[in-house]
Parts: C-alpha cells; structure tokens; sequence
C-alpha cells in the first residue's frame, strides 16, 4: 500500500479546484474583491500543497527553479510594461484610458487593470513557489547538542 494514499487522494482532487478558484479571483479582481495578490497565493497554495504531499523533487519536474524565476521576472516585466506602454502612448504612468482611445465604455480602465492584475499574480505566485524552495530544500542538521 503507497504510504499517506488518503493524502495523495485529497491533494489530487483539491488541486484542481484550488487552481480554478485561483483564476475565478484573477479575473473577478477587477469587478469585485480579489485580484491578482490573492490569486498568486492561491496558484502557489496549489503547487506547494503538491509539493508538500509528493515531495519536492516531483514539484521541480511539474515546475522547474528555472521556470519560477523566468516567471517571477515575466510579471514584473508585464506590470511595468503596461505603465510604460501608457507613457508611450501619451499618457501618465498607469493611465489605462489611453490604452484603448476614444472609447466611451472604460475598456482601456477594464484591459489595464486586467494585465497589471495578470502581472501581479504570475509575480506573487512565481515569488511564493521560489520561497517554498528555497525553505523546502534546506538539509539542516540537528545534532543532540542543539537541545
């Protein structure tokens, strides 16, 4: 019998709607409570739940060290990138309208906030996992002197 079956069980029926709830609150951000602060921890929660049920060697071939720091700088790069590209475009820093001109319906206000949202959810997820790593690969030695 494979050791904690249960756990493993729960974990792979809860990861899935845990990364749906997560993309609920991304994309909701903009209409209601949530956004993309919230939904970045809610993407970590399920790659660290699955690392901490299956261990952290199975989590590194799901998504690599690699891959978390290409991400973390993936959503600086796209937050910033939609503040420079309203400067670029005439306006202020952050100034969505520009984005979509001469629009009357707020799509410049809803498509900015949407990829600034995007950027800080790929960032606090990619941030969070890189956190997990970083304390789940320490092999520190207790020796009895230590108690």
């Amino acid at each position: 019998m494979t050791p904690h079956l249960v756990l493993r069980v729960v974990t792979k029926t809860l990861i899935h709607p845990i990364i749906l709830f997560a993309f609920y609150v991304q994309f909701h951000g903009d209409f209601g409570p949530g956004g993309g602060f919230q939904a970045g921890i809610l993407f970590a929660v399920a790659f660290i739940l699955y690392g901490l049920i299956f261990g952290l060697d199975m989590l590194k071939k799901v998504i690599s060290p690699r891959a978390v720091q290409v991400l973390m700088a993936l959503g600086v790069l796209l937050y910033a990138g939609v503040g420079y590209a309203t400067l670029w475009m005439g306006g202020a820093y952050l100034d969505y309208d520009v984005l979509v001109p001469n629009d009357t319906h707020n799509a410049g206000q809803h498509y900015g906030i949407l990829a600034v949202e995007l950027g800080v959810g790929i960032t606090v997820a990619a941030v969070m996992i890189g956190l997990f790593y970083a304390f789940a690969g320490r092999n520190v030695e207790i020796s009895d002197e230590d108690w």
